[in-house]
């Protein structure tokens, strides 16, 4: 993991299409405002999980299943599930 140190009003650029400005610092609390393309999804960790679980659990899946980051562009978003491809290979064989 990168750690930055960073001031109120300064910016860290991730590629050449996301920035994390900090807005505001107040106690232990920061404020970070993101600039990233409409193709890149970003969420809060926890709101990110529950998006994830709730697509696992309408396709029948659980976590344990995923084992690979999958990109886009060059951020990971997520993992790939080697049983899907897994699955569809089984499926064609029979």
């Amino acid at each position: 993991m990168l750690v930055l140190s960073r001031q109120r009003d300064e910016t860290i650029m991730i590629g050449d299409d996301i920035e994390i400005t900090i807005v505001d610092i107040r106690g232990d609390k920061v404020r970070l405002g993101i600039s990233a393309p409409n193709s890149i999804p970003v969420h809060r960790k926890e709101v990110y999980d529950a998006i994830r679980r709730e697509n696992l659990a309408s396709a029948g899946m659980e976590p344990g299943d995923f084992n690979q980051p999958t990109k886009i562009g060059n951020a990971n978003i997520g993992n790939t599930n080697s049983g899907i491809k897994n699955h569809s290979q089984n499926e064609r064989k029979q």
